[in-house]
């Protein structure tokens, strides 16, 4: 399929993706790597083919398998890569992954072409984690503008979802909580912090195994009662302090602060302050995308 590119002088055109393409996907995801996250591998690439990953397993589960293809030019240099899916349940179209080195005819002949191959009907795009990165749910618009931008220009709508944020470990000075139990978790997989006060869970947190030296902080949270005393940012200093021993060299952490005003269960004000106080620096804001036909 070849695709006009309104005055450029190389002519792009779209293939599946083959076995000899992985070298120039690979340097494709590489060019768009937020700092907190492991160099894509083979091994990652291969699962996110194959409609699998680590991160929001369920949600590829519900997927029919995933179409990749490349956009290439003339001499045969591939310039992006795109995966999309549609979900049998409800017929929803999902664009996986994109990406093109943040150039705009590339990127608007990914969306194009995949808009056309999935037909009339609602397309999410950068919905959930892909196995390219560690738990990325979602589009980082201040890294990849180009590609929001496209979006937007395609017909997309986009919403404002999580925080994405990392610390250098150590972290020095912070408190650490009492009488913790560490217990293997396996979704994701890692481990699970908990305090118990009187019998009863006060606070929970959960961590993922470090991935090329960095490590996650997936959940921490504290029951209602036993907030106020500083427990959240004791399990903090905790976790941190057992992502070190792990040999983690740095945390990343995800907070979905997108809550409307007045929703006392998702409100993330306090979270936020104490991932400031101990360190965390925001790195993107990640966002999602709707399309209806």
């Amino acid at each position: 399929m070849a695709i006009p590119t309104f005055g450029l002088a190389t002519q792009l055109s779209v293939r599946p993706y083959r076995a000899g393409d992985e070298a120039a996907v690979l340097g494709l995801v590489a060019a768009d790597r937020l700092p907190g996250q492991p160099l894509a591998t083979p091994a990652m690439l291969a699962e996110a083919l194959a409609g699998r990953s680590p991160v929001d397993g369920g949600w590829w589960a519900e997927l029919d398998p995933p179409v990749t293809d490349v956009v290439h030019d003339g001499t045969g240099q591939v310039l992006g890569a795109v995966s999309y899916a549609t979900r049998p349940g409800d017929g929803a179209g999902f664009l996986l992954w994109l990406h093109c080195r943040e150039d705009a005819a590339v990127a608007d002949a990914l969306i194009a072409h995949a808009l056309d191959r999935l037909g009339p009907r609602t397309v999410h795009a950068f919905e959930f984690a892909s196995a390219l990165t560690h738990g990325l749910e979602g589009l980082p618009a201040r890294h990849r503008p180009v590609t929001r931008q496209a979006l937007e220009e395609a017909g997309f709508t986009g919403r404002d979802l999580w925080r994405y944020m990392r610390v250098p470990l150590p972290v020095a000075g912070l408190p650490h909580a009492a009488h913790v139990t560490v217990n293997e978790c396996e979704d994701p997989p890692g481990k699970r912090l908990e305090v118990r006060e009187d019998g009863e869970l006060a606070a929970e947190a959960t961590i993922g195994r470090p991935v090329a030296g960095t490590g996650v902080l997936w959940w921490i949270s504290v029951v209602p009662a036993a907030r106020g005393r500083g427990l959240g940012l004791a399990l903090l200093g905790s976790a941190l302090d057992l992502l070190t021993g792990l040999a983690a060299r740095e945390a990343i952490l995800y907070v979905d602060d997108d809550a409307p005003p007045g929703d006392p269960e998702r409100d993330r004000t306090a979270a936020n302050g104490m991932y400031d106080r101990a360190g965390f620096t925001e790195v993107d804001r990640l966002h999602s995308f709707t399309r209806h036909p």
